[in-house]
């Protein structure tokens, strides 16, 4: 376990190898069909964007590696930390339902998404909060809210206030997204990571608490690689 420090960084790491990483953490996409969770996704990991994309069926994921700036255990010496990032695509579908979440303990974060040109999708995030609240490894887990599309403006349908306004009500950061432009992607996921460490922080003091995005509440503990790690002999 590690203290974070208050100018928290992340970064893409292109020289790490398959079995090179600290620590293993696990994010979820969701949220209705269509609104664009692989596309989201692939341009994260990849830097593209692909068209080429269809429907999910269940459970898919990609991953990513990063290098997370922490401090050691004196909490105050400054370290990289490299952490293997697992995005788990799930199907939106209502008949994948139970296999997704069957998912939601697992995760250790969530990104939320709706479509900007769909109003169903967005009315649907309710439902999908409620799905969390019920299943996820407690009742207030770290979600980051996106907004996808946001590249197509003549057919939006979603109002920016009201999308905000839900957000705050959820007390969830939100972020209007574009796979194609890439615009908000990485600050979407890189986000969710900070939440997800922030709450690990938190959980390493003992302090009490159950309240949302960063703070103390039973949550998963970030899975170590001790094996994996550089022989320092």
């Amino acid at each position: 376990m590690f203290v974070l420090p208050a100018d928290r960084s992340v970064q893409p790491s292109s020289t790490m190898v398959d079995w090179d990483y600290d620590y293993l953490i696990k994010l979820l996409a969701l949220g209705d069909s269509g609104v664009g969770k692989t596309t989201f996704l692939y341009r994260y990991t990849d830097g593209k964007f692909n068209r080429k994309f269809t429907t999910t069926v269940g459970i898919d994921f990609r991953e990513k590696r990063v290098i997370y700036t922490g401090t050691g255990a004196d909490g105050t010496s400054e370290r990289n930390f490299r952490v293997h990032l697992q995005l788990w695509d799930t199907a939106g579908q209502e008949r994948f339902r139970s296999l997704t979440t069957a998912f939601f303990r697992d995760a250790m974060g969530f990104l939320l998404m709706f479509d900007l040109t769909n109003q169903q999708s967005f009315a649907n995030v309710r439902n999908w909060m409620s799905q969390l609240q019920a299943n996820a490894y407690c009742d207030n887990p770290d979600v980051v809210l996106v907004g996808t599309k946001a590249d197509i403006r003549d057919t939006r349908n979603v109002n920016a206030k009201l999308a905000r306004e839900m957000a705050d009500r959820y007390g969830v950061p939100y972020f209007e997204t574009s796979a194609v432009s890439g615009v908000n992607v990485d600050a979407a996921v890189l986000t969710l990571l900070n939440l997800v460490m922030k709450r690990m922080e938190q959980s390493t003091f003992g302090a009490p608490g159950s309240e949302p995005n960063g703070s103390p509440c039973a949550s998963h503990e970030v899975e170590e690689a001790p094996i994996r790690r550089w022989c320092s002999c």
